[in-house]
């Protein structure tokens, strides 16, 4: 066990500077002169949340013809990537396009930021996101903000018997500078091209707190404005939702244990003995949601069961940017308000005619399930992997698998007849299919309105991956099947499940997922068999041979017989068969290989099978019919298997665990399971 010196290791790595600078205190003069540095200090809540996204930079990409810009920020860079968004990029392009519109002012400012989308769709991710980026970047010099605290050494009365009194709302300190002064200073304050891209502004009145005291100090001084700001000391504020500081969370609860004091604060009874009102403002706790939030945000958990009194709330929160406490006047608030919420509890919405006035000030963002494959598998990598389980191996497709049936159950049906589910799937990854281009893949997207918003929710999915490692985990590997197994023992009790007919739409949706492993699991070992690059290399060089002999229609010289002879029609049709190229297409098959060499040809590049995928496929399918025989497969499920070709199946699975990272275990499950395939008198397919 290693020791460490304590004190050592503290003045390594804990720098008390760092202390000092995070918690910088100066008068209002000092302040003046940060500003004068550095004008976006004074940036209100929503440039402050869009200059967050963006500081943590972008990455554009282009999918389907459209320009995508990926915001780094949502990766989590705070938590390793534990809360991590992806696979909707387009989506997070429009929540940040909300902050941006808002931040320049163009009225989204006044809107409540809705996140709507089904259960286990990252809307709390993305809440979670903001609120953590918010603490992170308030300790950055780049997203430094000061408040100020009223200070008195000798004064007892207008601070209450106290030297000092923090501003309970953490107020911007330019909002002490008289409204009759304002625009004077902004002017010269904005003069000559700010240094911050947003003008400076000074919206709205101090709390009533602070109202109350900078009311006693402008009459004990005599309206002198300079001697009233000796009292203030401006000091840097810190966010943080632990200490409710600038971000705020409510959760709604039960009726009878609503109190709307919870939003705006409440009299504080103890202080009135103290005050001699209930009416001083110095009595009364402006603790609220929205008052702590002030400078930040504050989110709404499932804000549509909120009840009624409290949405009103709502209405001027967001449209005034103001807030009612009791037996105060409006008191100005400057935070993001972002709601979340699911899709039948905005239905209720949509049908509430009475809540009219918050549709109108509520702009809603789609968070969707993730419908490309590649995505989803990386939401559950995330927590099932060789690092978190270090002693069961998963499988390889084992985690693909289930993310394939997830999405299958959130696409809606192709409106092509010729396009399956899956299919439709694969082309969203990335995959091509013949006749189908990206703008036919955009189409498909515009065409499918609800897709993503229902289905299976990640979290099902994790729970029965967690399910299935404890059940199995003494196997020491988990395969595809105990996963399928799983999935399906667990819909009869799926409380989201709510009619048979979606009960049998998810079992067929698994029996496709099924069918899929299927298909890839003898890819894998057909692969395994036919890994020969050399045999591969020949029968292409052969293939390319016939078909140039075919397309331009020559004869072609027997090397064994040295005569000359047609194209070989027959065994260049049992190449093409293997991907279903039929024999009304294998004139334009044979043309776009031949056309695609000689384009090569041009540029000065030599043709390679690998470069076309299909071709590839017909080939390695080709070569294991001709190996398949002599490696005997189906004896593998025999109990008398010879020595030769056992031998020649350690070999195939070698080449399973070497290149397709199975194990032992699943080598010998798949090696078995394709065996009983073909025992069947099955037929290999692509």
């Amino acid at each position: 066990m290693g020791k460490v010196d304590l004190e050592k290791f503290m003045s390594e790595n804990h720098k008390m500077g760092d202390f000092d600078h995070l918690h910088w205190e100066g008068n209002f003069n000092d302040y003046m002169e940060l500003i004068n540095t550095n004008p976006q200090v004074s940036r209100n809540s929503f440039q402050r949340i869009h200059d967050m996204i963006l500081s943590y930079g972008t990455t554009e990409y282009t999918e389907y013809k459209k320009d995508i810009t990926r915001y780094h920020f949502f990766d989590d860079p705070f938590n390793s990537g534990a809360d991590a968004v992806f696979g909707i990029d387009v989506h997070l392009m429009k929540l940040v396009n909300f902050f941006k519109s808002a931040a320049a002012g163009y009225g989204t400012e006044k809107r409540v930021l809705l996140l709507h989308g089904p259960v286990g769709s990252a809307k709390s991710s993305i809440s979670r996101l903001i609120k953590k980026g918010l603490e992170y970047y308030s300790k950055t010099d780049e997203g430094a903000l000061y408040t100020y605290t009223w200070v008195d050494p000798t004064e007892t009365d207008i601070l209450g018997g106290q030297t000092s009194f923090h501003c309970p709302m953490h107020e911007e300190p330019l909002k002490l500078i008289p409204p009759s002064v304002r625009s004077k200073i902004l002017s010269e304050l904005n003069k000559g091209g700010s240094k911050n891209k947003f003008k400076i502004q000074i919206k709205g009145e101090v709390c009533p707190a602070c109202r109350y005291i900078y009311s006693e100090y402008m009459k004990k001084h005599g309206g002198d404005w300079m001697q009233v700001i000796k009292h203030i000391k401006v000091r840097r504020l810190i966010l943080s939702e632990k200490d409710r500081v600038g971000i705020g969370t409510f959760q709604p609860k039960d009726e009878k244990n609503q109190d709307s004091t919870e939003l705006t604060g409440d009299i504080n009874y103890r202080k009135i003995a103290l005050y001699g009102s209930d009416s001083d403002p110095r009595a009364f706790n402006f603790d609220g949601e929205f008052n702590i939030a002030n400078r930040g945000v504050v989110e709404f958990i499932e804000m549509l069961k909120l009840d009624v009194a409290f949405l009103y709330d709502l209405l001027g929160a967001s449209q005034e940017q103001s807030i009612k406490p009791k037996k105060f006047a409006q008191t100005d608030i400057d935070e993001v308000i972002l709601g979340h919420t699911n899709e039948p509890e905005y239905r209720k919405l949509q049908s509430n005619e009475f809540m009219e006035a918050l549709r109108d000030r509520t702009v809603k963002i789609d968070v969707p399930y993730i419908t490309r494959l590649d995505n989803e598998v990386r939401i559950y990598q995330k927590d099932f992997n060789p690092e978190k389980i270090p002693h069961i191996h998963i499988a390889p497709h084992t985690i693909e698998m289930a993310s394939i049936w997830a999405i299958l159950t959130r696409l809606e049906e192709p409106k092509k007849s010729d396009l399956t589910r899956l299919q439709k799937l694969k082309l969203y990854n990335g995959k091509t299919l013949p006749g189908y281009n990206e703008d036919n893949v955009k189409e498909l997207r515009k065409e499918s309105i609800r897709e993503g918003l229902e289905g299976i929710s990640p979290r099902y999915i994790q729970d029965k991956l967690s399910n299935s490692l404890v059940k199995h985990g003494a196997v020491g590997c988990l395969n595809p099947f105990m996963v399928f197994n799983e999935l399906e023992a667990g819909m009869k009790h799926h409380a989201l499940i709510n009619s048979q007919e979606v009960l049998d739409y998810y079992k067929e949706m698994l029996s496709i997922a099924r069918q899929e492993y299927e298909d890839t699991v003898k890819n894998d070992v057909q692969k395994a068999i036919s890994v020969d690059e050399t045999a591969i290399q020949t029968l292409c060089s052969n293939y390319i041979d016939n078909v140039k002999a075919y397309t331009q229609k020559e004869k072609m010289r027997n090397k064994y017989s040295n005569r000359l002879e047609d194209a070989d029609e027959r065994f260049m049709r049992s190449i093409e068969e293997k991907i279903d190229i039929p024999e009304s297409r294998k004139d334009d098959f044979r043309r776009e290989i031949m056309n695609y060499i000689g384009a090569l040809a041009i540029e000065g590049k030599t043709f390679d099978y690998k470069m076309n995928e299909r071709l590839h496929r017909a080939l390695e399918l080709k070569l294991f019919e001709n190996q398949k025989d002599s490696i005997k497969l189906t004896t593998i499920i025999s109990k008398v298997v010879d020595k030769e070709t056992q031998e020649k199946i350690d070999v195939v699975k070698s080449r399973l665990i070497k290149n397709h990272s199975y194990c032992e275990i699943c080598a010998t499950d798949a090696l078995n399971y394709v065996a009983s395939i073909f025992a069947k008198g099955d037929s290999v397919k692509s």
